[in-house]
């Protein structure tokens, strides 16, 4: 079994490929949950959702977020309520766009958890409507929400990244309810033939998750079977705002920098042939380095990357592949 933890649009594009040459059957991600919200009295699980709609091939190809030929009608319709509502409500706000089928994801997450299903087993269900055969799984039942202090404030991490258009300084991040939430299956972590630490940012994709309770010690201890791909090509993000929040609290916006990050956890990283030069330090912060093309813009990309990545780790997922 291969175990992949995941983020959001990164680490659903890693997912797509390694469908492509891995029995989907044998694949189980679990994905951040602390970019979730409550908005409009509704439970979004941003993160879950993208990797779905990826996995399922309805993602909108273009945003790399929510479904293809989507409409924005009640987003729309929520303009008339602008000029009645109270200067101090958060009712009916515009700035997180969700499309009008893409609600229909997040009414029926809501529901089920108001009748007292676990976010697992709901996301199991959304899983299945869509005709993932992929096992995907939170990385708690539990509430974590990720807070980002600023200069001025703190504010969600939805807040920072889509309402501010992460454009604001960051003085500090924390993983509020992480210290008391539950990891989700700690026995995955233990009889994993891999785990891939997917390409995600490494402070709030991947920080999460490593800030439950036993996740880095379980990790720590599978150490040679955990090997991560970097989020950063030539010290810049390929989405979002990691290479910025990577300088903002103190870490090296390259590859290097990841290598020290996950160092403690892992012990290969995959970087881009653009960061080839820099394979010798990231071998002196004490992993094994592999250089291939890892931005998945092209047809083929993801899949060999995927193979690549896998294959680097002792028991290359449990798998025979063909030389």
């Amino acid at each position: 079994m291969i175990l992949v933890l995941a983020g959001g649009v990164g680490a659903a594009r890693f997912l797509s490929g390694l469908v492509r040459v891995v029995d989907p059957s044998n694949i189980v991600t679990i994905v951040n949950t602390g970019d979730d919200t409550e908005l409009h009295g509704l439970s979004i699980s941003p993160d879950i959702d993208t990797v779905t709609y990826t996995l399922a091939q309805a993602i909108d190809p273009d945003r790399g977020w929510g479904l293809r030929d989507e409409t924005w009608r009640a987003m729309a319709a929520l303009e008339k309520f602008e000029g009645v509502r109270p200067e101090h409500s958060r009712a009916a706000p515009r700035w997180f766009n969700l499309g009008d089928t893409d609600l229909a994801t997040h009414f029926y997450r809501t529901a089920r958890l108001q009748e007292g299903a676990t976010l697992r087993d709901v996301t199991d269900e959304v899983r299945r409507a869509f005709g993932v055969d992929v096992s995907i799984l939170p990385m708690t039942n539990d509430s974590v929400r990720t807070t980002v202090h600023l200069n001025d404030a703190s504010v969600s991490f939805q807040e920072y990244f889509v309402k501010l258009q992460h454009s604001v300084p960051v003085t500090g991040v924390d993983f509020v309810g992480a210290n008391n939430a539950n990891f989700i299956d700690e026995s995955l972590i233990t009889s994993a033939d891999a785990i891939v630490i997917a390409p995600s940012n490494p402070i709030v994709s991947l920080g999460p998750i490593r800030a439950l309770p036993h996740v880095d010690s379980l990790l720590a201890s599978r150490r040679d079977d955990v090997v991560a791909v970097s989020p950063i090509v030539a010290g810049a993000a390929l989405k979002g705002p990691a290479d910025r929040m990577l300088v903002e609290l103190g870490h090296e916006p390259t590859v290097v920098g990841v290598a020290r990050m996950y160092a403690p956890v892992c012990s290969t990283l995959v970087i881009d042939q653009q960061d080839a030069h820099l394979a010798n330090e990231v071998e002196r912060e004490g992993l094994r380095c592999v250089v291939t093309d890892t931005i998945m813009s092209k047809p083929g990309v993801s899949e060999e990357l995927a193979r690549r990545t896998v294959r680097a780790t002792p028991r290359q997922g449990g798998i025979s592949w063909p030389d």
